[in-house]
């Protein structure tokens, strides 16, 4: 007997009930959204790993340009000492004398260093508006220019940001002893971040009047802590830029300024020494 639709379609609703009813549920509860705050640490984090990875690449490629420097006129100078013997050998063997100098050479102009003054590896900079002369470390390898500071403290002056700070200094650095405990103050040409273990650090940016030998520039220092190491100034490749270039087997071949209350620039040369025999050892 056939079924009558009124009984067909209840049934048909019942069994398709049934089937959403033994359908499995997603009891997931739906993620947690990201608060604005929680973005921006995420993203300061991930900023600050990014900055000390990319310091990390520059000190490598630093160290590597300064290595390369030194090889190079270690090649330089290896060179010239085997022309040299093979010379004398063969003056020897022929028995003939050496021919004599020539008493002047042929200038050679060549083009973007000539216009250059040599500088050597480490040297004296004076800083005119602060009162003294330092030793400083002049690396290509290094972008910006460095001095070592103490005490820094921001301030505001007429709309302006400013910073105040002592130099710092070791006891072993040479410096004109009422500058040491100075306080000195410049306004701030902008600020960098350096990437830390513990996150990273703004370190403010400041233009002084500089000398070095004939060399008279506006350089723009970060302040840093460099007491830990052997030049309270570091030179980077912005100082060089278009006015100076560097040999890395020299050491002072400019004399240092004089200052009022200083010692003469005469009286230098036991205090250079005793520099260049510490970076000899460096370098072994």
């Amino acid at each position: 007997m056939p079924l009558r639709p009124i009984y067909v379609f209840p049934l048909m609703g019942a069994l398709l009930l049934g089937g959403c009813a033994l359908a499995p549920v997603d009891r997931t509860p739906p993620p947690v959204p990201v608060s604005p705050a929680q973005f921006d640490a995420g993203l300061a984090r991930l900023e600050a790993q990014l900055a000390s990875q990319c310091n990390l690449t520059q000190s490598m490629l630093s160290e590597g340009a300064v290595r390369d420097q030194v090889i190079n006129s270690d090649v330089r100078a290896i060179n010239g000492q085997l022309r040299s013997l093979r010379s004398e050998l063969a003056n020897a063997a022929s028995g003939s004398t050496p021919a004599p100098a020539a008493s002047e050479c042929r200038h050679v102009d060549i083009d973007g260093v000539s216009d250059k003054e040599l500088v050597g590896r480490n040297e004296w900079i004076g800083l005119p508006s602060v009162g003294t002369y330092l030793k400083a470390r002049i690396d290509s390898g290094a972008n910006t220019s460095s001095l070592s500071a103490q005490d820094i403290r921001t301030f505001e002056r007429d709309g302006d940001s400013w910073v105040r700070f002592k130099l710092g200094l070791t006891d072993d650095d040479v410096v004109i002893d009422s500058v040491r405990d100075k306080w000195i103050e410049a306004p701030i040409e902008r600020e960098v971040k350096v990437a830390q273990a513990n996150g990273s650090q703004s370190r403010p940016v400041v233009s002084l009047l500089m000398t070095l030998g004939p060399i008279r520039e506006q350089v723009e220092f970060t302040l840093a802590d460099r007491t830990e190491l052997n030049y309270p100034v570091l030179l980077g490749r912005r100082f060089l830029m278009d006015i100076a270039i560097i040999d890395v087997a020299e050491h002072y071949l400019h004399a240092r300024p004089e200052f009022p209350g200083g010692e003469p620039a005469s009286d230098s040369a036991d205090e250079e020494a005793t520099d260049t025999k510490q970076d000899d050892q460096e370098s072994l």
